[in-house]
């Protein structure tokens, strides 16, 4: 196999998973210039290094680099540092391939296939996690569980504060919680309500 057909497949491929899969469920488009700027880059070195005297560990150990200094740089969730692995993989199958032959080709056919699943809308789309902010001090970690399912009108599976201030009578909290399978819900507010149970969400991101 040509490792001209390599390079063609792997431009494909991470069109695919930008164009296709990432952009329509996120809409970030400065990852997009990163997830494709990242791919053909390393296309490109893994190409050179594939045909040259230079060993392919040290160019493996300068990617892994260069990716842990750009992931320090930006807040990335998990999902976006996924994507951007599977960019990189991408460019080294396309750019190495070319000694694997269908391998290569497998293994980005498979790792669109798990992205494209992985990230799919639909799959437990119940489960949500959000950072929370309550306009109470709530030290009693039952009493948090119930302020929050309340207000979210899902099952909470876990709560971890991250900031209690007694002070300003507020309490920071992660959220990970479940929605009823018969609806989404009950609407977040986006600021603090009147009075009762419902005054406790001040702030939702």
């Amino acid at each position: 196999m040509t490792p001209a057909l390599l390079y063609a497949i792997d431009l494909v491929a991470v069109a695919i998973l930008t164009f296709a899969i990432y952009f329509p469920r996120h809409r970030r488009r400065d990852l997009v210039v990163a997830y494709l700027g990242v791919n053909v880059g390393v296309l490109a070195v893994s190409a050179v290094l594939s045909s040259s005297a230079i060993a392919a560990g040290l160019g493996l150990g300068l990617f892994g680099v260069l990716s842990i200094i750009r992931l320090r740089s930006n807040e990335l969730s998990q999902r976006e540092v996924a994507y951007y692995f599977a960019s990189l993989a991408l460019g080294l199958l396309g750019g190495l391939g070319s000694s694997v032959g269908w391998m290569g080709i497998a293994g980005s056919a498979l790792i669109l296939l798990v992205m494209a699943i992985a990230d799919h809308p639909r799959l437990l789309s119940r489960h949500r996690s959000q950072t929370i902010v309550l306009d109470r001090a709530i030290t009693d970690p039952a009493e948090l569980t119930a302020v929050l399912e309340q207000l979210l009108g899902a099952t909470v599976h876990t709560a971890s504060v991250q900031e209690l201030d007694l002070a300003d009578d507020t309490t920071r909290v992660e959220v990970r919680y479940e929605l009823p399978r018969s609806g989404r819900g009950a609407p977040t507010p986006a600021g603090p309500a009147a009075s009762g149970a419902d005054r406790d969400l001040a702030v939702v991101r």
